[in-house]
């Protein structure tokens, strides 16, 4: 029961974050950073609850969980098309996952949209070439965010635009984070119901960073250097 009603109310946070996300993109789109913040603040709220879950799932032991863990062959989380459906939104995009979730026409037209449709990310970066940033290579996106952060005080809605964008990413792999532990210390290294790699796979998924540049521009800032 207790494994049911953690995985459905999940369920319910990912259909809630993603509706958050597409009204987030509009007010980009509209230049309306205030209430940008104003989603974020809501987005924030609902990560950390999704990873305080994880503290009510841990009060199963492993053997409560081995008890029925062969009856859930071949389901996973792997399979959650909201999940997919959100870092497909976010421009995390892995095509090949489709090919492990079994669809039908519905969610394959939902997964395929937000797999063709701008991400996130494409939304913030149209945001700064409106604003007159050049975005067009990874080193733009560099420069762009070190004038950010540099001169505060002029483009003080980007920047905490840009710390609500990281917020979430680290929010995000926070909980990516709690839930490969909480799995190794359920089922140590044994192989994922959905026949994936289990915590080494998940393992591999911290690396999944949605915006590699506003990470990569910590090591620059206060300093004149190129990127190269």
């Amino acid at each position: 029961m207790l494994f049911i009603v953690i995985h459905q109310v999940y369920e319910l946070w990912f259909k809630q974050l993603l509706h958050e996300l597409d009204a987030a993109v509009g007010a980009i789109d509209r230049d309306e950073l205030l209430r940008v913040a104003k989603y974020f603040r809501r987005i924030h709220t609902i990560q950390r609850l999704l990873e305080q879950q994880i503290d009510v799932l841990e009060t199963m032991s492993p053997q409560e969980f081995n008890q029925f863990r062969d009856n859930l062959n071949p389901a996973s989380g792997f399979q959650s098309v909201q999940f997919r459906e959100l870092e497909f939104a976010c421009g995390l995009r892995n095509a090949e996952v489709m090919k492990h979730i079994e669809l039908d026409a519905a969610a394959r037209a939902r997964l395929e949209g937000r797999l063709n449709a701008p991400s996130l990310y494409d939304h913030v970066k149209d945001l700064l070439r409106r604003r007159g940033f050049a975005v067009d290579s990874s080193d733009d996106v560099l420069e762009s965010f070190r004038r950010i952060y540099t001169d505060e005080n002029t483009y003080y809605d980007l920047h905490l635009l840009l710390e609500d964008l990281i917020e979430f990413d680290e929010r995000l792999l926070l909980w990516r984070g709690r839930h490969i532990r909480m799995v190794e210390r359920m089922i140590g290294h044994k192989i994922g119901t959905g026949g994936s790699a289990g915590v080494n796979y998940l393992a591999r998924t911290l690396d999944n960073r949605i915006f590699p540049e506003l990470w990569n521009v910590r090591t620059y800032l206060g300093k004149s250097t190129s990127y190269a």
